[in-house]
C-alpha cells in the first residue's frame, strides 16, 4: 500500500469510528474542504474536524474503491444515514508532509435513465 493509500484509508477509518483525534492526525493544519454542489468551503483542520463531528444523523460509510497515484487519491463511498443511501466521490491531495491538504466531495443524485437508452444498457 502506498503512503497516499495508507493516509486515505486511515482518514475514512477514523471518520467512521468517530475517532476525531485520529482523523485530525491525517489532516494538514491548513486543509481545505470543498463541496462544489453546495458551493461550500471549509478551511483549516479544526473547522473540518468539527464539520464532520457535527454532521447530523447516525451516518456510516464504506469505501467501495480507493485509487491513488502520487500525492492524489479518489474514493467511491457507500454512505448511509438511517435508511437513506448515498454515493460519495471524494478527491484528495496530500502535502509534502504526507497529510491531507485538499478534499473535494461530490454527492451525485441517483436518477432514472432515459427510456431511449433501455436497449443499450442493463439495470442493476
Amino acid at each position: 500500500m502506498s503512503e497516499t493509500e495508507d493516509v486515505i484509508t486511515r482518514f475514512w477509518a477514523t471518520a467512521e469510528a468517530r475517532d476525531w483525534a485520529g482523523f485530525a492526525a491525517t489532516l494538514a493544519e491548513d486543509v481545505v474542504y470543498t463541496m462544489p454542489q453546495t458551493r461550500e468551503r471549509v478551511r483549516g483542520r479544526d473547522a473540518y474536524v468539527r464539520f464532520n463531528a457535527e454532521y447530523p444523523g447516525d451516518w456510516h460509510l464504506t469505501v467501495q474503491r480507493l485509487v491513488a497515484a502520487g500525492d492524489e487519491a479518489a474514493t467511491w463511498l457507500d454512505f448511509r444515514v438511517g435508511n437513506e443511501r448515498m454515493v460519495g466521490i471524494t478527491f484528495f491531495r496530500l502535502d509534502a508532509d504526507g497529510l491531507t491538504s485538499e478534499v473535494t466531495d461530490a454527492w451525485p443524485e441517483p436518477y432514472q435513465p432515459p427510456a431511449n437508452r433501455a436497449h443499450l444498457a442493463e439495470r442493476y
